[in-house]
């Protein structure tokens, strides 16, 4: 696992990068694309570079991490309907190209074993970017989610809907309670995962998932296991870091032609 503590503006500008290179190098990648705060900063400067730069998401395809249940269709927290303002219509990605799990399907499991063989049969997610929650959850994989898990329907915690709660007008009445999720296993199949988190809020979680114990009590510590994961933490973020020094240390030393 790859951590790199700098301040928000640079790490979007580092995760834009490497979903230039990837999709650059081949078209027809597919990339996890994420909603809450997080992501907002590298959607800004994809959307730039496609305009600015010529990067073209033509060819490539796009997967989504979760959606709300049994909200309505038009609603703009609609997590569809949020990828859909931020980035899909702001780059060229083909109609269809960008899909997620079906939160108003008749059979919820169903649907969710559906999505899932759509990842595959993509060819699997190249790239995945990831938020994190105060509680550890990535995606909406809830404290003591298994770590074996595939996409299927989440009760969200109180802490969650509170969390989440903004986006609704600070109104918890209106946050839904359950949820389509990638499970556990499903986001550790991708072959990079690229989580970004900033302020002092994450620090606990960020210090659980860098350098605590894996446990499904902290759910995105999974990501310990995985073969190509990177980490991007503002300073604020990083303030519970034990080795925090030698993961700025390691960053400045980095060949250039290296990469995340």
């Amino acid at each position: 696992m790859e951590v790199v503590i700098a301040p928000a503006d640079q790490l979007a500008v580092l995760a834009a990068e490497a979903i230039d290179k990837l999709v650059r190098a081949t078209p027809t990648a597919v990339v996890g694309l994420a909603t809450g705060s997080s992501p907002l900063k590298v959607y800004d400067e994809l959307v730039r570079r496609h305009t600015e730069e010529g990067l073209s998401f033509a060819q490539a395809k796009a997967f989504m991490l979760d959606e709300y249940v049994g909200i309505a269709e038009d609603h703009p927290e609609r997590y569809r309907n949020v990828i859909e303002k931020e980035i899909a219509s702001r780059v060229d990605f083909a109609p269809g190209a960008v899909q997620g799990p079906d939160g108003n399907a008749e059979d919820l499991v169903a649907a969710c074993a559906d999505y899932e063989r759509k990842i595959v049969d993509a060819g699997g997610v190249d790239l995945q970017i990831l938020g994190i929650g105060t509680d550890g959850h990535i995606a909406f994989n809830e404290p003591g989610s298994s770590l074996a898990s595939r996409t299927r329907i989440k009760t969200l915690t109180a802490q969650t809907r509170e969390d989440n709660a903004r986006f609704f007008g600070d109104d918890l009445a209106q946050v839904p309670q359950h949820c389509l999720t990638q499970g556990l296993a499903t986001i550790m199949s991708a072959k990079h995962l690229v989580l970004l988190a900033s302020g002092k809020g994450k620090a606990e979680a960020v210090h659980q998932l860098v350098e605590g114990p894996v446990s499904a009590m902290w759910p995105a510590t999974i990501m310990q296991m995985h073969p190509h994961a990177t980490v991007l933490v503002d300073d604020a973020a990083a303030s519970r870091l034990q080795l925090g020094d030698y993961y700025r240390q390691t960053f400045l030393s980095k060949p250039e032609w290296q990469g995340l």
